[in-house]
Order: C-alpha cells, then sequence, then structure tokens
C-alpha cells in the first residue's frame, strides 16, 4: 500500500490523497486550497502526474476543501468516475456550480477594476468545466461493501454535512484495509446524526481540524438570541457569514427555535442572501430522512424567511438601515454575496458580524475574530468598527475528545494512523494524544510526501 499526501497535510484545506493498493490507484477527495496565499496558490500551481493518472476519485463529501478542485482535475485531463453517496452528489452540483460561477464573477471584477497583478485575471475553471466534472460523479450506497474494480469500497455516514462519509478501501476480501475519516461530525448536531464508526483499519487517515480545542459549552441558542436582542436594541443588524450547505440550514432551524419560543421577535425580518443555500435548503427537505431533525420540522425552516433572488436585490438589502438578521455566503467571507454586506456593516458600530463556526487561517473571517480593524474588500480597505464575535459552539466538526471517542472504537490499533486536515498546532495535539493515550503508532505527514506502509 502506498499513500502520497497532495493536500491537508500540513493544513486544514485542500483535501486530496493518493492511494495505490491492490493494482489500482485511487484519490481520496479533491479539494480547493483556501486560507492563507501560501496554501491558495497551490490551486494554481502545475499538477503532478499522481493527481491525474489515478482511476478514480472517491469523494468523503461535498464542501469545496474537499470536492472543489474536480472541475480542474477533468479540466486538466481526468477521464474517470468520481463516486460519493448520492446526498453528497446532489449537494455537489449545487456547490461546484456555485465555485465555477464565483471563480468567474471574481476573474471579471479584478479585470473591471485593475486589481489583480495579472495582465489578465483568469478564473481557476468554468461552469463548463465544473458541468463536465459532474458529468463524471456516481452515487454509490452507505453502509454496504461495492466493489470498484478489484477494490472494496465503503461508505459510512460520519455527520459533518448531508452525505458525508468516511471512506473504507479494502484490497479484496481479507486484504489490507485503509480507513479515511473525512471530517467528522459532532455528537450532538443540530442537524445530523452523530458519526457512525468503523470496525477496523490497518491504515487510518484521521482528520484534525479541532485536534487541539473542545468545544465551548454553551448554548448556540442562547448567545444567538443574546446578540440579536442587544444589537437590534441599538438600530443594528446582525450579519451571519454562513457556509450554504449545512451551517445556513442550522442557523435557520435554531432561529425558526428561538422565534416560536420568543427569544427574537417574531416579525423580526430574516433574510437568505445565498442562492446556494436556498437550494442547498430544498435538498435537506428531500434527503430529510438522512437528519435528525424530524420531517416536520425540517419543512418550516424557510417561514417567515425572505429569500434573496437577484443581486439587486441583494444591494437593495446592503443599504437597508431596518434592523434584520442576514444569513449570507460564503462562511468565511473569502467572496460571493457576503463581501457587499460586510462592506456596508463593517464601518457601523450599530451592527454586528457573527461567524459561526471554524475560519480556517489567513480567511478574511479568521482576520475579523481576531480583531482586525481594517479588512480588504474588493481591492479597497474597509474599516471594521463593527462588533464582531465567534459562534464557535455551532462548529459541524468533532472535538478532540469526540475524534478520541470514534478512535477508540476501532477493535483493533491500525498498524499506522496518520493525522490530517488539522493546522500543525491542531495535528500535532491530536499525534501527541492517540500516542500517549491509545499507544498507536500515528504520525503527521508532510505536504507531498509519499510513504509506503
Amino acid at each position: 500500500m502506498k499513500i502520497q499526501f497532495l493536500g491537508a497535510a500540513d493544513g486544514v484545506t485542500g483535501s486530496r490523497h493518493r492511494l495505490d493498493l491492490g493494482g489500482q490507484r485511487v484519490l481520496l477527495d479533491c479539494g480547493l486550497f483556501q486560507g492563507f496565499k501560501l496554501h491558495r496558490e497551490r490551486n494554481w500551481a502545475p499538477l503532478p502526474p499522481a493527481l491525474t493518472e489515478v482511476d478514480a476519485v472517491l469523494l468523503s463529501h461535498a464542501h469545496l476543501d474537499h470536492s472543489g478542485f474536480l472541475p480542474a482535475l477533468v479540466k486538466h485531463g481526468y477521464r474517470g468516475a468520481i463516486y460519493a453517496s448520492a446526498a453528497t452528489c446532489a449537494l455537489a452540483e449545487v456547490m461546484l456550480m456555485d465555485s465555477a460561477h464565483l471563480q468567474e464573477e471574481d476573474a471579471r471584477r479584478a479585470n473591471r477594476y485593475g486589481y489583480s497583478r495579472h495582465a489578465k485575471a483568469l478564473p481557476l475553471y468554468t461552469r463548463a468545466d465544473a458541468m463536465k466534472a459532474l458529468a463524471r460523479l456516481r452515487p454509490l450506497p452507505t453502509g454496504s461493501e461495492q466493489r470498484i474494480g478489484r477494490l472494496g469500497v465503503t461508505l459510512t455516514p460520519s455527520g459533518h454535512l448531508l452525505g458525508a462519509c468516511s471512506i473504507t478501501v479494502s484490497a479484496g476480501r481479507g486484504g489490507e484495509r485503509l480507513v479515511f475519516s473525512g471530517d467528522l461530525g459532532r455528537r450532538n448536531d443540530l442537524l445530523m446524526p452523530p458519526p457512525q464508526t468503523v470496525p477496523r483499519a490497518d491504515v487510518l487517515l484521521v482528520e484534525s481540524t479541532y485536534g487541539n480545542r473542545s468545544h465551548p459549552a454553551e448554548d448556540p441558542g442562547a448567545r444567538l438570541a443574546e446578540i440579536i436582542q442587544r444589537t437590534i436594541a441599538r438600530g443594528g443588524s446582525v450579519l451571519l457569514p454562513s457556509f450554504a450547505v449545512g451551517r445556513a440550514q442550522a442557523l435557520l432551524l435554531l432561529l425558526q427555535r428561538l422565534r416560536r419560543r420568543g427569544a427574537i421577535p417574531e416579525q423580526l425580518p430574516i433574510f437568505v442572501d445565498s442562492p446556494m443555500a436556498q437550494a442547498a435548503t430544498t435538498l435537506y427537505r428531500r434527503h430529510a430522512p438522512l437528519l435528525r431533525v424530524p420531517a416536520a420540522e425540517t419543512k418550516r425552516l424557510t417561514d417567515g424567511v425572505t429569500m434573496v433572488e437577484t443581486p439587486q436585490q441583494s444591494m437593495r438589502l446592503a443599504r437597508s438601515r431596518w434592523p434584520a438578521v442576514i444569513i449570507s455566503a460564503s462562511g468565511m467571507a473569502t467572496g460571493g454575496r457576503v463581501l457587499h454586506h460586510l462592506k456596508a456593516m463593517a464601518p457601523e458600530p450599530r451592527h454586528h458580524i457573527c461567524f459561526p463556526g471554524f475560519q480556517v487561517g489567513g480567511s478574511r473571517g479568521a482576520r475579523l475574530i481576531a480583531g482586525a480593524t481594517e479588512v480588504k474588500i474588493h481591492g479597497e480597505d474597509v474599516p471594521v468598527r463593527a462588533e464582531v464575535s465567534h459562534l464557535a459552539s455551532l462548529s459541524g466538526h468533532a472535538d478532540r475528545e469526540e475524534l478520541l471517542a470514534w478512535l477508540h472504537a476501532l477493535r483493533a490499533p491500525p498498524r499506522q494512523t496518520f493525522v490530517v486536515h488539522g493546522d500543525p498546532d491542531a495535528a500535532d495535539a491530536l499525534r501527541l494524544r492517540i500516542k500517549d493515550e491509545l499507544g498507536w503508532t500515528v504520525r503527521v505527514p508532510q505536504h507531498g510526501e509519499a510513504v509506503e506502509v
């Protein structure tokens, strides 16, 4: 068995792991690098043959740091199938088309206003490239082994996001077995059931996003209600930069529950300014049996909520002075319609900008929660005078105790464990916990490293 770590080995994003097993070559995830410029520039680097010369791609879930490079992979010559759960395939269509649209819009805006350092800014990929990648998606059922060539592949629901799964790849019955955790969810997530465990792994790749932290023991609903009440009392609005898939639906669920129990005013306007969030909410309703929320409550997620459809409506909302709650993408304020709201609201002390969940280092969201007094948006320096907070308890990732509990469920120690998908301090903290508490052979791989196991 040979593994090459082509992403998410020295940071949280860009999940890409090449596996050679049983005479076949498989790519586990194909994500975008996000956050620090050092990492983002890897998206534009020449593709190594190890990335394109594979027989199949196995996708753990649809978040862009796991799926967002697929259109570029196909653009650069990949012609094989892309396998994932049915719900992940459905979400990937929404996310990849939106990502391609943003790539095109960002390039167009940079060329129009001249803030690109290149003679002509180009998108990483286009909507046509995304459509070609989507045509290669092949849904797999979860919970039972499926044959892909000579390999056995099992998808095990992992919580975290609709359709998200851990991936087990085995070389035939009784053969070597690699388990890739993907992103693991919470025990008490608002929307998703807890992650299911896997029985056995000869080699394990485990995520470590929160490998050095425990989630705050706070009630996210009570905290959000307090933020909203305090902000509207001074005539301001609350902006919730949100991942359009998963986080936006959790926020809607939370806001509806707060409304019903009178914790926030029933008539307070709530806006969802993200076409992708609207499309994803429809998919969450369609796949309601996969959620832990009663189907009747899922149907009411958007009751009394205004869906902002057009860019013109979005711009009018950004100019509005009436108190409101605005959910807009992207979740780390790296692009999309949320930037117009940030530009309008950040200079005004009466407003509140609340980031719900993880912010990757180097993103605008990470800089804002760290106390930045200005941020660059569309080439302009925008002062930050609004109140900024971080609702970390809404994270969709397992924390260090939940990660250890998932690992404890393995019936025997893996021959080798690799800690991936974490910032260096988080990955090394989890490595030490696994070494000291479980006694396993464990290490953190380097970016680009190839190992024989």
